[in-house]
């Protein structure tokens, strides 16, 4: 893995002083951890597994010589963690005075199993890469962190999406581990219903198309486009998406332009694993044993996690220190991808520090607007 020096940290930290929270993409250091003969829970094994990264700030250690600023913040479906380096989440969260400052914080944002720079399918194994699941995913990452960046405790575990899934993961099956928990746009149970429904339209429509040819396709079979169809109206916003195209011919447009970005760079196979590893997800039987502050916000327009189901809420009492927000919808919602806006949920963000600040520990309060 690529070593950090205290003189690449110093020079880090120079940087951030004086550019805008917005160039946080050129300012972040990247780098990959190598795992060998990792195993999966399938009993699949992969000789080297790579685990790509970017990182923003240093690690500190207090003075019982943990870390004690490390922040883990993880990605979604199909995402990577360079999609948090944009104006709307770094320029918002990650700049000098704002709640997570790099100057103050190590920013850790990787890149999940078969997604971004990390080991994949489409990097040669194709329908050979092993059958990886979300707890895989979990148990990479902490590898990563501990064998890697030396990195034995996180002052928080955030997460939009997949990544929100995996928070809840995270304070399952390392309660200690972590001050506080922010899980965006989930929810702690078994993936079922519609949800279920969507994920399963994504895969067979790669998987039953004779052009996929087992994985050895020569070029991007057509069930890829299909798949895609299916993902824009996971993450749609009805509201915002009526005010995008008015027309006819607006909303064919906005369609072509949406499938088209998303069709760039794609990979079936890829796609085909990253919606299948969550047929593992079921944090539901351990709720109890999360033991750190946990704050989990949904937007009410999202349609993967509609908020009529009432799950967040019902499963949100069992644990010990956690609560839920569902945002209502508004001129500034963006359905699911409310999870990547934090100008909408900071203020429950810091709330949560607040409370689980280990040097100044004070009593949970009550929900302030965004």
């Amino acid at each position: 893995m690529r070593a950090r020096t205290p003189l690449i940290a110093a020079v880090l930290a120079a940087l951030l002083a004086t550019v805008p929270a917005s160039a946080a993409d050129r300012a972040a250091v990247a780098g990959d951890f190598v795992v060998h003969d990792f195993v999966f829970d399938s009993g699949e094994r992969l000789p080297e597994l790579r685990l790509h990264y970017l990182t923003l700030g240093a690690p500190h250690r207090g003075s019982a010589g943990h870390v004690d600023n490390a922040v883990l913040v993880l990605h979604g479906t199909t995402g990577s963690g360079r999609a948090f380096l944009g104006d709307n989440f770094a320029g918002v969260l990650f700049g000098r005075g704002q709640l997570l400052d790099a100057e103050r914080h190590f920013l850790i944002l990787p890149d999940g199993i078969g997604h971004g720079g990390s080991s994949k399918p489409s990097d040669g194994l194709h329908a050979r890469f092993p059958r990886y699941g979300y707890r895989d995913m979990v148990r990479a990452h902490h590898l990563l962190l501990t064998e890697g960046l030396h990195v034995d405790h996180l002052r928080l575990v955030m997460g939009t999406s997949m990544g929100g899934m995996h928070t809840w993961l995270w304070g399952e099956t390392y309660p200690d581990f972590m001050d506080a928990l922010m899980p965006l746009a989930s929810l702690p149970v078994q993936i079922a219903g519609r949800n279920r429904m969507m994920r399963r339209m994504v895969i067979d429509a790669i998987r039953n198309d004779p052009q996929w040819r087992g994985g050895e396709y020569a070029s991007e079979p057509r069930g890829l486009a299909s798949a895609v169809y299916t993902l824009l109206f996971m993450v749609s916003s009805p509201l915002q998406w009526q005010r995008a195209a008015p027309t006819r011919e607006a909303a064919d447009r906005f369609f072509d332009e949406q499938v088209q970005r998303r069709l760039e760079g794609a990979d079936a196979n890829d796609m085909l694993y990253q919606f299948d590893a969550s047929r593992d997800y079921d944090p539901g039987p351990e709720l109890e044993t999360i033991r750190a502050p946990l704050v989990a916000i949904n937007s009410a327009d999202d349609q993967v996690n509609p908020p009529e189901l009432g799950i967040l809420e019902r499963e949100v009492r069992r644990v010990k220190r956690g609560r839920a927000v569902v945002l209502p919808i508004s001129d500034l919602t963006r359905g699911h991808g409310t999870h990547s806006l934090p100008a909408l949920w900071k203020g429950y963000l810091e709330e949560l520090l607040q409370e689980s600040d280990p040097a100044h520990p004070a009593p949970a309060a009550s929900p302030a607007a965004p």
